[in-house]
């Protein structure tokens, strides 16, 4: 009977392995690796070769990345994780829990200007010195509409 190996978190692959597997340029690998987002280990002869789990952390930079989740936040956040061995599902859930608070605050913050668009769009106002959306938090224009930081010029004429 033959036995079949199968496949471990910690079976190392070559950089093209990885390229195919996950479809991540090389280049993006190297990238990744400068900024400690994943390591690998070094032939002799200078070979980068991944640990097999590194593909799951490659799959979360990927997501991170369409969720314009900044890599230096998803750095920050692989730090709490294990660099020997595949995260647990308990790791993944907390990553999952800080970015999913991160991305409803986002998202709310999305309906809050889009429902200021929408009163722009439909308010019909011709002022900027009022308009909350162009001119949000406007201090000068308290004191009524027109230039307030020109300063006279020598003859007494603005």
């Amino acid at each position: 009977m033959v036995e079949i190996k199968r496949p471990s978190p910690t079976d190392l692959l070559t950089i093209g392995e990885v390229v195919r597997r996950t479809g991540v340029a090389a280049s993006a690998l190297h990238f990744y690796e400068r900024k400690g987002l994943i390591q690998a280990q070094r032939t002799e002869g200078g070979t980068r070769l991944y640990p097999r789990h590194v593909e799951r952390r490659i799959a979360i930079i990927q997501v991170a990345k369409r969720l314009g989740i900044p890599l230096s936040e998803v750095a920050e956040q692989f730090q709490a994780l294990p660099t020997d061995r595949m995260p647990s599902l308990r790791d993944w859930n907390r990553l999952n829990e800080h970015w999913r608070a991160k991305l409803t605050a986002r998202q709310r913050e999305l309906e809050r200007l889009q429902s200021e668009m929408s009163q722009c769009i439909g308010c019909g106002c011709v002022s900027l010195s009022v308009c909350l959306v162009m001119n949000p938090g406007d201090v000068l224009g308290q004191d009524g509409q027109g230039a307030r930081r020109l300063q006279p010029i020598e003859d007494g004429t603005t």
